[in-house]
């Protein structure tokens, strides 16, 4: 899989992918009720109401099962990346997140509802000083793609999942909602997302 084939991920997004959930117990996690989703396509998504109001910032999420693993991309929002969110999408299994929004890059990965790894990568930040096995992978995956935003770094993780997301994946109609960040398990912790949540145990082993 090529970051070429990954447009949708290059900036403005955050995925989670999660083992073992559907996506309306994906849905349910996230704050949002299942009930209200629609299958539509990427077109039929874009015309939902999103973005930020007075009434706060509203996501679009469109979530899918891919094999094991589900999918939750959600555009104009990062909710996917608040720790308080992860530690409940993770809870019982494991949940992957990459954000790349307003030149703020994130990859966490969380197990049953415990922080393993949270980075921002790139030469500007230091390598976490606690244990982290994808630190040189992501850091790899970005080296000489100028411009391309985390599309590499989710390019890999699905490489190492095994899973194919590119665009005209996610093209198809897949459950689609929008969601309001109020309605999330809690708001963030504050405006940096590298290093919060849970110490990441001693020794950490890539699945």
């Amino acid at each position: 899989m090529t970051a070429a084939a990954l447009d949708w991920a290059g900036d403005q997004m955050c995925v989670t992918l999660t083992r073992d959930l559907d996506p309306a117990e994906v849905f349910t996690r996230y704050g949002a009720d299942p009930a209200r989703s629609r299958l539509l396509d990427a077109d039929a998504a874009a015309s939902l109401t999103t973005g930020q109001f007075a009434a706060g910032t509203v996501s679009l999420l469109r979530s899918g099962r891919l094999g094991e693993w589900t999918f939750c991309v959600e555009e104009d929002g990062v909710i996917g990346s608040w720790p308080e969110l992860l530690a409940v999408l993770s809870r019982g299994t494991e949940t992957y997140s990459v954000l790349s929004t307003e030149g703020l890059a994130v990859f966490q990965h969380w197990r049953d509802g415990e922080c393993w790894e949270n980075f921002e990568p790139g030469l500007e930040h230091p390598q976490p000083g606690h244990p982290s096995p994808w630190w040189d992978r992501v850091q790899e995956a970005l080296t000489g793609h100028g411009d391309s935003g985390m599309a590499p770094v989710v390019a890999l993780v699905l490489d190492h999942l095994g899973l194919t997301l590119d665009d005209a994946t996610l093209a198809a109609p897949w459950p689609t909602l929008t969601l309001a960040e109020d309605d999330a398990p809690s708001a963030p912790r504050g405006d940096s997302y590298a290093g919060e949540g849970p110490v990441p145990p001693g020794a950490i082993e890539i699945l």
